[in-house]
């Protein structure tokens, strides 16, 4: 599950993560109060996940306690119960734009892909006014928090990441936003997906790269 400045929800509830393939990219889910749905081809698979899907929770015990990931949760953040147990946190981010959601993604050893993966499928998830490449207007940044090597990542657009769970059309969401940092825990990346309107994550894009440096190995969500 791509490390978090800034994966580890904004808007209404939307679709999330990614199905891993051996190593697929991290599960996702857009801003809060956004209706679930299909991503991209080749996106992990929305959480949770239908039975049949085949994706595989975390082995009992890991990404806890020494293969644990802590964070300092932003002032004004709502924590709410994680959707599933690929989530390890879940939070409601209210501001000017409407609610925004960020949730931190977990897989296990092995899972999630790499964060230019992940960076590139979450970027895949907008359209951008002028018709150019999603990647072109995605901007990453390399850091190292607490010794974490941390791929922060940032794009805006029309979102359209949601969508039907049986496979309806996406949503288009317009003037959407998502701050996303991959983080290299302990035995597993960590996936934080932060997504919802642009006016609302502009806001809180500096909360959120002090909850990303805020990381620590083997600690506790305070």
């Amino acid at each position: 599950m791509v490390g978090m400045m800034f994966l580890l929800a904004c808007g209404a509830p939307a679709p999330e993560p990614e199905a891993p393939a051996p190593a697929a990219p991290a599960a996702e889910s857009p801003a809060a109060g956004m209706p679930q749905g299909a991503l991209p081809e080749g996106h992990p698979p929305i959480d949770p996940a239908p039975p049949s899907s085949g994706i595989i929770p975390p082995p009992a015990g890991s990404g806890a306690g020494a293969t644990g990931l802590g964070w300092s949760t932003p002032e004004g953040w709502v924590v709410e119960t994680p959707s599933s147990n690929m989530r390890k946190a879940q939070y409601r981010v209210s501001g000017t734009g409407g609610d925004g959601e960020c949730v931190v993604f977990y897989f296990g050893p092995g899972q999630g892909g790499e964060p230019m993966a992940n960076a590139i499928r979450w970027s895949g998830q907008f359209v951008q006014p002028d018709g150019s490449s999603p990647q072109d207007a995605m901007k990453t940044e390399q850091i190292q928090v607490n010794g974490i090597p941390v791929m922060m990542i940032e794009v805006t657009g029309t979102y359209t990441g949601g969508g039907s769970m049986m496979g309806g059309p996406a949503q288009q969401l317009p003037d959407h936003m998502l701050l996303g940092a991959v983080a290299q825990g302990p035995d597993a990346n960590w996936f934080f997906k932060f997504t919802g309107p642009e006016a609302t994550l502009t806001e809180q894009r500096e909360a959120f790269r002090q909850m990303i440096q805020s990381l620590q190995p083997g600690g506790e969500q305070t």
